[in-house]
């Protein structure tokens, strides 16, 4: 590299100060004033001999920052080996009220986060600034180095006199009190949004305080007590009464407990690890000015824990032993979780340890339950230094593993998992829809305390992984050929999907037939989770920069690409068809037959399998609900087959295009599956007797799933990239023209026997021409969007709208021929109902035209 990135980045926001009159302005500025007295160097009070400030009645704590407690009062004593030092800013919501939960506001929420610097100024002042990461500068030696510092000053966001300094003079004291109590956005709500977030608004002051401020070697915490005024409920749009609100926003109020923990970062930050789009990590990232003498290049740095040998096991790690951190990474389990879960949920982590000794390290991720009072009456779940799976009695189905990380190197500092309760019933659902044709202990709505611990464990597994750093991997499941997901050995060795990461839930192949245990039923820590374990946490002790990290890492990828398993597949591309959530193997059709074969085995059970004694039809209207979903599901997997584009990431070292269109012939297989499937009407999932005790209207449900199914393949995106195929490939693409091709002999076949057309299949034209209509005429909003055709790859970002391409023309034209078809099917239709439905869709497709002309 052309410049010491880590002392650039040490470097950057280290401002000298003038003599000059300071005036910092919000929240918290000058909070040592004297009151009523302007402020000024002249009027401001001076520093007074420390102990008449800090007297014997103080509560002292020492610790990274010392505190005090005076009274009401609450000091910082800041020695100057802190000053200018880096200091991580994490706030969460430690207890809510019932306002704030109903807004989905929960004990460990977090609520905010930031770096801060404390500096000494002029005339005993102490400086408290924000500090962003986000712009970088070159070497600096150089005039644009001092440039781009004078362009991006990092803001002040509090000013404090110095109330004392200590005996050495080597601290200084300054009061917080003000500070603490009002409500800043560094230490409480980022934001005025992050509060609408749960519908709070103002600060009552005279209702807010600070109840404690404790001190540790590495950090602070600071815990309060704040009410705000509780604002209007959330439009359905999203929105809410805006923060504070106008005449009749405000319905009362909300208290709610902080936490803030202040965490010093490393002096010298973790030696950063540059992302590769062919390993899936979350990033932080910067703008760099001197990696392209021409211009910027931004960069991205992954998210990861810091992992080193000791220095007294170096030689063995250099020798290929495995060794122990220096520091281990540890969850702690929430106190409040369920005694009978824990187990689980430890084990969720600890099978994380096997994937961390492919990068050398053994016990290098620890599940533990978090110590007791008595145990450890210091330890707090809040503590930023402590990494916890928070459990909340929530309602919300689902789990969420975010972490918090050093701007300055991708180094993950801490991370708090939400586990909600409600959790459960969303991998009972999953697990039942998904399996009960195959394991009978899905067969029922209460699952056994050792099956839904095993659920747990593997919900706890994904959720860790992300918290290691690691992003979703939809693509793995497609590097399993399908019918492996039925060999009983072999899937029962390797499991159905390479990675835990992937949203690929359980075994839908597997058929009774095939006898696979739970082993090749549920997910696991695969191949490519160890293969990218060991690409993050690979340590090189050898290597003194970056750049000689990334060129090994660089040989052991393009090495890993001769095994297809280790494949990483974005979960942000919305055109490749290897990259989908909820889907498994190579074959979306072949798997999505097999996975509705066993659908139809559950659908006929479900009557019985939801049946508990006393309770009314809510259970099989949800499980009935979840079947159709999945059933819509595997519709989705298959459409996105059309137009597809496959992404493989390489770097220019290595051979073969990074963009690949769907073969044709998988295109035209998907297109039959979808007619066989789903435009023949799915008849089978009308179950009269289920539909009877849950009111459900048989014509919504098949509208529903076609519709959606619909929207896709005749979205502008889908269109577009049919186009672009057809402009690429020539004649070996599947093209938009091939498309309405299948999609016309699949949804009008009645019109050639001129037979009867069902209420299902006239819901279904309907929908298909107006869809088509919506196209030639689309609503007023939409009539300017530009559309982007391929999305990705060669073709891509066209710009081109429908009535700027092949695309207008093409549906038309298919407008005019359905037209005639139509006409001619309904002069000879016998079925009255089947006649006015084609004189119906015959008005409605030259009533579009005629308007189109116009």
């Amino acid at each position: 590299m052309k410049r010491n990135l880590l002392t650039i980045l040490l470097a950057l926001g280290v401002m000298s100060f003038t003599q000059a009159q300071v005036r910092p302005q919000g929240a918290g500025a000058d909070t040592t004033r004297r009151a009523g007295v302007p402020g000024g160097a002249a009027t401001r009070a001076q520093p007074k001999p420390y102990d008449q400030v800090i007297t014997n009645k103080a509560v002292t704590r020492k610790g990274m920052i010392t505190t005090h407690k005076l009274d009401d009062k609450f000091f910082f004593e800041i020695s100057d080996t802190t000053l200018n030092r880096d200091i991580l800013v994490v706030s969460r919501i430690s207890k809510s009220g019932a306002e704030v939960r109903a807004a989905q506001g929960y004990a460990g929420d977090q609520i905010g986060s930031s770096v801060i610097r404390f500096e000494k100024g002029p005339n005993n002042r102490i400086f408290m600034r924000k500090i962003s990461f986000r712009t970088y500068g070159p070497d600096s030696t150089t005039s644009m180095y001092q440039s781009l510092k004078n362009s991006n000053i990092q803001p002040i966001a509090a000013a404090f006199n110095i109330a004392a300094y200590t005996g050495d003079k080597k601290g200084s004291v300054i009061d917080v009190t003000d500070y603490l109590n009002s409500d800043n956005d560094i230490f409480y709500f980022s934001s005025a949004a992050s509060k609408t977030r749960f519908r709070l608004g103002t600060q009552l002051a005279d209702r807010s305080y600070v109840t404690n401020v404790r001190s540790f070697p590495t950090n602070v915490e600071i815990t309060a007590v704040k009410t705000y005024t509780l604002a209007a409920a959330a439009s359905p749009f999203g929105g809410g009464a805006p923060a504070g609100g106008g005449a009749g926003a405000s319905t009362g109020s909300s208290t709610v407990e902080l936490n803030t923990s202040l965490v010093i970062l490393p002096k010298v930050p973790m030696k950063p690890r540059y992302f590769d789009a062919r390993v899936g990590y979350f990033t932080v990232g910067y703008t760099d000015f001197d990696l392209n003498p021409q211009g910027v290049k931004e960069i991205e740095m992954v998210k990861r824990w810091r992992l080193e040998p000791k220095p007294a096991d170096m030689a063995k790690y250099k020798r290929g032993e495995l060794v122990e951190p220096i520091k281990p990474i540890i969850f702690y389990i929430d106190p409040a979780t369920p005694k009978k879960w824990v187990p689980y949920l430890i084990a969720g982590v600890n099978d994380w340890a096997k994937a961390f000794e492919k990068a050398g390290f053994k016990n290098a991720v620890i599940g533990k339950e978090a110590p007791t009072f008595a145990q450890d009456s210091t330890w707090s779940i809040d503590d930023a230094r402590h990494s916890a799976i928070v459990y909340k009695p929530s309602e919300i189905a689902n789990a969420s593993g975010p972490s918090i990380s050093d701007p300055r190197s991708g180094e993950i500092m801490e991370s708090h998992i939400n586990w909600f309760h409600n959790v459960q019933s969303l991998v009972h659902d999953w697990y039942m829809i998904q399996t009960a044709a195959v394991d009978p202990r899905a067969r029922k709505m209460t699952f056994s305390d050792e099956l839904m611990g095993d659920l747990i464990r593997f919900v706890s597994s994904h959720e860790v992984g992300h918290t290691l750093g690691l992003r979703h991997n939809y693509g793995s499941s497609s590097t399993v050929p399908v019918e492996n997901l039925r060999n009983k050995k072999w899937v029962e060795a390797n499991g159905h999907t390479p990675s835990i990461m992937d949203y690929a839930r359980f075994n839908y192949v597997a058929q009774p037939e095939d006898n696979i245990t739970s082993k090749g039923l549920y997910p696991r820590i695969g191949d490519y989770d160890n293969w990218a374990i060991e690409w993050g946490y690979k340590y090189f002790p050898d290597n003194k920069t970056i750049d000689a990290d990334m060129t090994a890492l660089d040989k052991l990828t393009i090495e890993s690409t001769k095994n297809r398993r280790l494949w990483f597949g974005t979960e942000t591309n919305p055109d490749d068809p290897h990259s989908q959530n909820e889907d498994l193997s190579d074959n979306a059709m072949k798997a999505s037959e097999y996975g509705i074969k066993n659908l139809k085995v559950i659908l006929t059970n479900l009557p019985v399998w939801t049946k508990e004694k006393g309770e009314n039809y809510d259970n099989l209207t949800n499980m009935y609900g979840q079947l159709t979903s999945q059933f819509g599901r595997y519709m989705g997997h298959v459409a996105k087959n059309v137009g597809g584009v496959y992404e493989n990431p390489k770097t220019v070292d290595q051979a073969g295009s990074v963009y690949e269109r769907t073969p044709a012939t998988t295109q035209k297989e998907a297109m039959n599956f979808l007619n066989a499937q789903l435009f023949t009407t799915p008849k089978w999932l009308l179950n009269q007797p289920i539909l009877d005790n849950i009111d459900a209207n048989p014509l919504e449900v098949v509208a529903r799933l076609q519709s959606s199914t619909l929207n896709r393949l005749l979205g502008s995106s889908t269109l577009g990239k049919l186009v672009t195929a057809e402009a690429t490939d020539g004649a070996t693409a599947y093209k938009i023209t091939d498309l309405f091709t299948d999609l016309n002999g699949a949804i009008f076949t009645e019109l050639k026997s001129s037979s009867a057309i069902d209420v299902y299949r006239r819901n279904l034209q309907k929908s298909y021409v107006d869809k088509l209509i919506a196209i030639v005429n689309p609503p007023a909003p939409a009539a300017s969007t530009q559309v982007v055709f391929a999305g990705r790859g060669a073709g891509a970002s066209s710009g081109l709208s429908n009535s700027q391409s092949d695309v207008m023309s093409v549906v038309k034209g298919q407008l005019r021929d359905l037209d005639a078809s139509i006409k001619g099917a309904a002069s000879s239709q016998a079925d009255s109902l089947s006649k006015y439905h084609l004189l119906d869709l015959a008005d409605r497709i030259e009533s579009a035209l005629d308007k189109k002309k116009d």
